[in-house]
Order: structure tokens, then C-alpha cells, then sequence
């Protein structure tokens, strides 16, 4: 067992949109004070927009963090309460203009818990149909259209660096094979 993490001081840092910092005083299980770095986030939905003849839709866009276009399946960000079956819907139709019939919930999981309380929700969409594309002002995306196996491939030759989306493509493989949930 790991043993109990008491906090014993929170002291706020940075209060964005999108994330809060705070440095934690902590007590470790050997009765060592430590410090630690904390970023809190709503949380997140992505999903893999499966088509009827194993094609998936990607995006390209630039990240600031890396400081470089990366190759994602569609995500985005909770609104206060939203419910994430509900963010990856409206999602899905505002990135690559596409809605489904079907939603299996493939994983829901931490980014990075080392540092961060952000949970992803991770679906993948079938039965897709056209809608209006949307995406928010501060979005410039490129829609990619590959099959799943083509992105699978991408991934191996290490053009998919993006940890959601390795996850939500190998997963969906798995499923698609039944060797992952219900199959």
C-alpha cells in the first residue's frame, strides 16, 4: 500500500479558464513534508468518429504547449456541469461536422494525474451523419479522413503523438476485434 498523503496547505497559484494551479503542502506516509504542484481542469471528452467502412476522422491543429500541429481524434473541453455524452455530441458536430446514432463509452481515465486532476472521457461515435461543421473561433482545424488501420499505422511511424488519441484508436482496434469490453 502506498500509505496516506495528508494535505496540510493549499495556496492558489494561477486561476484560468481553463485551469487552476495551486502548490499543496503535503505530508508523505514517512512523515516528510513536501510540496507539490497541482492543476485542476473541468475535464475533457474526445472520440473516435467511426464510419461504416472503418474510416476515422482526425484533425490537425496547432498546440501551443508542444509549440506544433498535432494529429487528434475530435475533443474538447466540459462546460461547468456538463454531462460528457452531451460535450462529445455537440463535440463531434463542431469539429468535423458529423453527428451518431451510436456511442459506446470506451475508457474514462486521467491525463496525467502526476500533476493534474483532468479526467477524459473517451467514446467512440458510429453510425455518423453530416451536419453543419462549427468550430469555435479560436479553432483551425484540418479534417482528416484516414481508415482506422492508416491511422494505426500513423501512430506507429510517430505522427499520432497525442496520448487520447493513440488510446482511443488502439482501443477501438480492440473492440472492433472483441478483445475489448463488450465487443
Amino acid at each position: 500500500m502506498a500509505g496516506e498523503h495528508e494535505t496540510l496547505e493549499r495556496k492558489a497559484v494561477f486561476e484560468g479558464q481553463v485551469v487552476r494551479l495551486y502548490l499543496d503542502k503535503v505530508r508523505l506516509p514517512n512523515g516528510v513534508e513536501a510540496e507539490r504542484e497541482v492543476v485542476l481542469h473541468r475535464g475533457a471528452v474526445a472520440m473516435v468518429a467511426l464510419d461504416e467502412d472503418e474510416g476515422v476522422f482526425l484533425v490537425r491543429q496547432y498546440r501551443q504547449a508542444p509549440g506544433k500541429e498535432l494529429v487528434e481524434i475530435p475533443a474538447g473541453k466540459l462546460a461547468e456541469g456538463e454531462d460528457p455524452l452531451e460535450c462529445a455530441r455537440r463535440e463531434l458536430m463542431e469539429e468535423i461536422g458529423r453527428d451518431a446514432g451510436e456511442w459506446t463509452q470506451l475508457a474514462t481515465f486521467y491525463t496525467s494525474p502526476g500533476f493534474s486532476d483532468e479526467i477524459l472521457h473517451l467514446y467512440l461515435a458510429r453510425g455518423l451523419r453530416p451536419v453543419e461543421a462549427r468550430p469555435d473561433e479560436d479553432e483551425f482545424l484540418e479534417i482528416m479522413h484516414v481508415t482506422l488501420a492508416e491511422a494505426l499505422s500513423m501512430v506507429s511511424r510517430g505522427e499520432i503523438e497525442d496520448g487520447k488519441t493513440i488510446a482511443g484508436l488502439s482501443l477501438t482496434a480492440l473492440l472492433l476485434r472483441g478483445e475489448y469490453g463488450s465487443g
